[in-house]
C-alpha cells in the first residue's frame, strides 16, 4: 500500500470513536444518564450482557491514549461529545467537570500535533429528553441540540476548527426506533421519516448555532452510505435497490441537498410522512463545508412479498457470531461482506448528490476475532481490510473525487453497541478487565503508511 499509492500532501490520516463507546464514567462528575445507559441497564438488549459504563475508561486514561495517538502518527483524532456529560438533562445548566474533560483532551491533542474533529451527536442522547420529550419523536429536541452545539463551539470552537452535527441519521434511526435493537429501543417503523426529519431539522439548527457562535468554523454532518445492488440482475430486485438506496442513502442526501425528500418514500409513508413546517427545508439545506461518508460494505437488496408497504429486504447486515467465508466471500464478525468497491462507489457517486463538497471518510474499519499472543494482536486480515479499502479510496481521488481525508473506525477495541465487546474493531487492543492497551499489527501497518505519505 504505501509504495505505489501516494496520497495528496494534505490528505488527512486519522482515526474515529464515539463517547460511549469509549469514554466510560458513566455516572461521575454530575453527568447524566443517556439513552444507551439506560437500554444497556435493561434486561436482555446487549447480545454479551455488558454495558458501556467503564468500556476503556478513557475518561481516566485519555492522557495514555493521547500519546498512543501521537505514536500512530495521526494527523486528526475524531472524536464525539457525550451531551448528558455536558449538559446532564440534555437542557438547563452545563456541568463544569464535563466541560473541562474536553478541555483538556482538545489541549492534549494539539500539543501532540493532532487535530480535533468534534462529532457533536453521535447516538447518546441524554435520558431526560428521552422521556419527557420522546426524544426526536418531537421536534422541539432538535432545538435542544442547537442549544447544546452552541455550548460545545463556544467552549471548543477556539481550537477545534471542525465540527460534525450528527452521525448517521438514519442508522440511529432505523435500528433504534424502527428495528428497536439499538437505543432507545423504540419498534415503531412508521416514525422513521418523522424522526429523520427531526434529526435532520436539528442539523441545519445545530450548523447554523455553530456558525453564529464561530463564524470560521467548518461545520459538515456524517452519514453512512452504502451502495445498494440487486440480489439478482432481475427486474424486481432492481427495483428493491432502488427502494434501498432511497431508504438508506436518498433518505438524507435528497433533502440536504436537493431540498426534497425522495417521492418514492413520501408514497410509502403516506400519513406518516414528516411533518415539514414552513422554512425547515431552506434549515436542512443550510450551506455545509464537507461531507463526512461512514463505508463498511454495500447492501444487496430483493423483491420481498410478505414484507408490509416496502416488498424489499436486504440481506449483509446481521451481527455475526464470528467472522465467516462463503464461496470464496469473506464477512466480518459483524456478518458485513468484505467488498472494498463499496468505498469507491460512494465516493464516486453523483456530486450532484453530495452538493460538491469536500469529502471525508469519517469510518471505515473491521471486526474480526483477534488474538493476543506475547503482548502482539497479529491482524492480518484487518490490515488486508484496511490495505484494500483505502487502496480503492486512493482510486476514487484519482478518478475525481475530492476526498480530504481518512479515519479508521476505530482507535480502540470499544463497546460496539447492541454487540457488546466482542467485536473488536480497533488498531488498538483494549483488555477491558486490565485496560491494559496494546497496539495491533494493524496499527503498525497504518503508522508506517502515514509516515511513507509524509516522504
Amino acid at each position: 500500500m504505501s509504495g505505489p499509492y501516494q496520497f495528496p500532501p494534505s490528505f488527512v490520516f486519522g482515526a474515529s470513536t464515539s463517547a460511549y463507546q469509549i469514554e466510560g464514567a458513566w455516572d461521575e462528575d454530575g453527568k447524566g444518564p443517556s439513552i444507551w445507559d439506560v437500554f444497556t441497564h435493561s434486561r436482555g438488549r446487549i447480545r454479551d450482557r455488558s454495558t458501556g459504563d467503564v468500556a476503556c475508561d478513557h475518561v481516566h486514561h485519555m492522557d495514555e491514549d493521547t500519546r498512543l495517538i501521537r505514536e500512530l502518527g495521526l494527523g486528526a483524532y475524531r472524536f464525539s461529545v457525550s451531551w448528558p456529560r455536558v449538559v446532564p438533562f440534555g437542557r438547563g445548566a452545563s456541568s463544569p467537570a464535563g466541560l473541562a474533560f474536553y478541555d483538556r483532551l482538545v489541549d492534549a491533542l494539539l500539543e501532540a500535533g493532532v487535530t480535533p474533529y468534534v462529532t457533536l451527536f453521535h447516538w447518546d442522547l441524554p435520558a431526560a429528553l428521552q422521556e419527557q420529550l420522546g426524544g426526536f419523536t418531537n421536534r422541539d429536541c432538535s432545538r435542544h441540540l442547537a442549544d447544546f452545539a452552541e455550548r460545545v463551539a463556544s467552549a471548543l470552537g477556539d481550537r477545534v476548527s471542525h465540527f460534525i452535527t450528527l452521525n448517521e441519521p438514519q442508522i440511529f434511526t432505523m435500528v433504534g426506533h424502527a428495528a428497536g435493537l439499538h437505543a432507545p429501543g423504540l419498534r415503531r417503523p412508521w416514525l422513521y421519516m418523522k424522526v429523520i426529519h427531526n434529526l435532520l431539522l436539528a442539523h441545519g439548527l445545530a450548523t447554523q448555532a455553530v456558525r453564529s457562535t464561530r463564524p470560521d468554523a467548518k461545520v459538515g454532518i456524517t452519514l453512512n452510505l452504502m451502495p445498494a445492488h440487486p440480489r439478482k440482475d432481475i427486474p424486481a430486485d432492481r427495483q428493491a435497490a432502488e427502494l434501498a438506496d432511497a431508504l438508506f442513502n436518498k433518505v438524507c442526501l435528497d433533502p440536504l441537498f436537493r431540498g426534497r425528500y425522495p417521492d418514492r418514500l413520501l408514497h410509502l409513508a403516506g400519513r406518516f410522512s414528516p411533518d415539514v413546517q414552513a422554512g425547515d427545508m431552506e434549515t436542512i439545506g443550510t450551506q455545509l463545508d464537507f461531507l463526512g461518508i461512514n463505508n463498511y460494505t454495500r447492501v444487496l437488496a430483493y423483491h420481498a412479498w410478505w414484507v408490509p408497504f416496502l416488498k424489499m429486504w436486504f440481506s449483509g447486515l446481521d451481527v455475526a457470531e464470528k467472522e465467516y467465508e462463503v464461496d470464496g466471500v469473506q464477512y466480518t464478525a459483524m456478518g458485513w461482506e468484505v467488498y472494498p468497491e463499496s468505498i469507491y462507489q460512494v465516493l464516486t457517486r453523483d456530486p450532484a448528490d453530495y452538493g460538491r463538497l469536500p469529502l471525508y471518510v469519517t469510518e471505515n474499519g473491521a471486526a474480526f476475532e483477534d488474538l493476543v499472543e506475547d503482548r502482539a494482536v497479529h491482524d492480518r486480515k484487518r490490515v488486508a481490510f484496511l490495505e484494500a479499502y483505502l487502496g480503492k479510496v486512493h482510486q476514487a481521488i484519482q478518478a475525481g473525487a475530492d476526498v480530504r481525508g481518512y479515519f479508521v473506525w476505530s482507535l480502540l477495541d470499544a463497546f460496539e453497541w447492541s454487540a457488546g465487546k466482542r467485536k473488536p474493531f480497533g488498531l488498538i487492543h483494549v483488555d477491558f478487565q486490565t485496560q491494559r492497551r496494546i497496539i495491533k499489527d494493524s496499527g503498525l501497518w497504518y503508522r508506517d503508511l502515514i509516515r511513507a505519505q509524509a516522504r
